[in-house]
């Protein structure tokens, strides 16, 4: 079962490839294979968080020789949500696509692309060791690279150049530290260096600590690192944003906690990731605010709340590594939302603009329901989910001392510029007299925009998507419980290490 989360959505792919020339059988088989992946991945968290940690060694070579995949409480919720994300956007894009195209219309790129996106997402919440973590980031990739440029512009080939160029240095720095890791250990299971990193001379294990942090921040756009973001996600097509902005930073999140609690434990709060969660935090949302383009003040807003997640992991106690993952889980399925939201909006008004929009609320009420609740949810107002996980981080950060009670105070700050910057939206979008929408300045790309042919089923998956956020602040006492028993084992370590090595220990 443990392999089924990888091995289907690269089958999938196969099969839609095979059959290009049928839209319908690959849009079939995008939603059965997601489906699969999302059932299977709710089995694993139930029996993970029942039993401890799942383990499947690939070939019969057990570890620390052989690959070993390895389902624990945070990587089973944390795949069940991204799958969940995963499903409702392909649903948005199938009908945007039969919308603009008609249901005739096959695509040789897309639908295969993004099964191979959802494996790699699915590899790296699973894997259990670095090198093959390595292989689930170039899978991601080489996918994330298609989906960006398709139906290239000049200016997508701009952005997409500056997104795979950096994560390219990304991938050589990784590839690096993986080096540099095996030859001080001699292996590259992580289960098998939690123990082996101990024993290494104190600088070299810092160094090695900080190269994975450099090269995980990279991945998850932690400032100063963040550069590259808001200047890629905004040129892809909405789906393909709201998946970018849902899952790849999370997933580098996920790979920068895993590596952090497993290889590098600290006794006390790390004083350097408070400072670099204090800077993105800030830099994020005061960044949002001089944005005109919904997407970048998106993008902008995205950056800012990994901070939350960073200072989680930065506070380095069960109680701050909880609520870390439960800000990730609900993070996930909050700005996939918000990205889907102004993917509608851009097709109705025929821009991304601020001050060219402009009484949607009279002309599309159901639009302005859609945004307000994620938005609400992402400034933390109570009792939605993200007021929840910013309450577990708060009580985490006034708990663990004098400069982690500072950066909650932070914490509040950055969820005030957020709020501030989702209220402008919200004025400048909703309120006042409508506004002709434009006409499409590009109606050979991927998106046609500037009209009012909105199928039901792209709102559908929206509203499904905003249900999601919904359902964790209704059942936020049960996933506070999980995610604390994850960030007790995160600390812990041995239930993890137990299960992979077993007898090898």
């Amino acid at each position: 079962m443990l392999a089924l989360p990888v091995l289907l959505p690269i089958l999938g792919a196969a099969v839609t490839v095979i059959g290009s020339r049928s839209p319908t059988l690959q849009r079939v088989v995008g939603i059965v294979v997601l489906l699969a992946v999302s059932a299977i991945a709710g089995v694993l968290l139930v029996v993970s968080d029942g039993s401890g940690p799942v383990v499947a060694s690939l070939g019969g070579w057990a570890a620390p020789v052989g690959i070993a995949l390895v389902a624990d409480r945070l990587s089973a919720l944390l795949l069940l949500v991204s799958t969940l994300v995963t499903l409702a956007v392909l649903v948005y894009a199938i009908d945007q696509r039969i919308a603009d195209y008609g249901r005739g219309t096959a695509s040789t790129t897309f639908h295969p692309m993004y099964l191979m996106l959802s494996a790699g997402v699915s590899l790296a919440y699973l894997v259990g060791d670095l090198f093959s973590l390595f292989v689930a980031f170039e899978v991601m990739l080489t996918a994330s690279y298609v989906l960006i440029t398709r139906r290239t512009s000049a200016k997508k080939i701009r952005a997409g150049m500056t997104y795979v160029t950096v994560s390219l240095l990304s991938s050589l720095l990784f590839l690096t530290a993986i080096a540099l890791v095996y030859a001080a250990t001699g292996t590259v299971n992580l289960a098998d260096l939690a123990g082996r990193v101990e024993l290494l001379p104190p600088g070299l294990a810092t160094v090695l600590g900080l190269m994975l942090l450099l090269v995980f921040g990279i991945k998850a756009a932690m400032v100063p690192l963040h550069f590259w973001l808001p200047d890629s996600y905004p040129n892809a097509p909405g789906p393909v944003a709201a998946l970018f902005a849902g899952l790849l930073t999370k997933v580098g999140f996920y790979a920068m906690l895993r590596t952090q609690t497993l290889l590098f434990p600290r006794e006390e709060p790390w004083a350097l990731l408070l400072v670099i969660a204090t800077a993105t935090m800030l830099i994020g949302a005061l960044g949002a605010l001089a944005q005109n383009d919904m997407n970048r003040l998106l993008s902008f807003l995205l950056v800012s709340h990994i901070g939350f997640m960073l200072f989680g992991l930065a506070v380095f106690d069960a109680a701050g590594v909880s609520g870390a993952a439960l800000y990730a889980a609900h993070h996930i399925t909050v700005l996939a939302t918000l990205f889907l939201v102004s993917g509608l909006i851009t097709r109705r008004t025929g821009t991304v603009l601020l001050d060219e929009m402009g009484g949607l609320l009279r002309t599309a009420p159901w639009l302005a329901a859609l945004y307000a609740v994620p938005a609400l949810t992402l400034a933390g107002v109570p009792p939605t989910a993200g007021f929840v996980a910013k309450l577990a981080l708060l009580q985490a950060g006034a708990a663990a001392g004098l400069w982690p009670t500072v950066v909650a105070g932070v914490v509040v700050v950055a969820s005030l510029l957020t709020l501030y910057a989702l209220a402008r939206v919200w004025v400048r979008v909703f309120w006042g007299e409508p506004k002709a929408a434009l006409p499409d300045d590009d109606p050979d790309d991927e998106v046609l925009v500037g009209t009012s042919r909105t199928p039901t089923p792209m709102f559908a998956a929206t509203a499904g998507l905003v249900v999601v956020s919904l359902a964790i602040a209704a059942f936020a006492g049960p996933l506070t419980s999980v995610t604390g028993r994850a960030g007790v084992d995160l600390l812990d370590r041995e239930p993890y290490i137990a299960a992979v090595l077993g007898a090898e220990r």
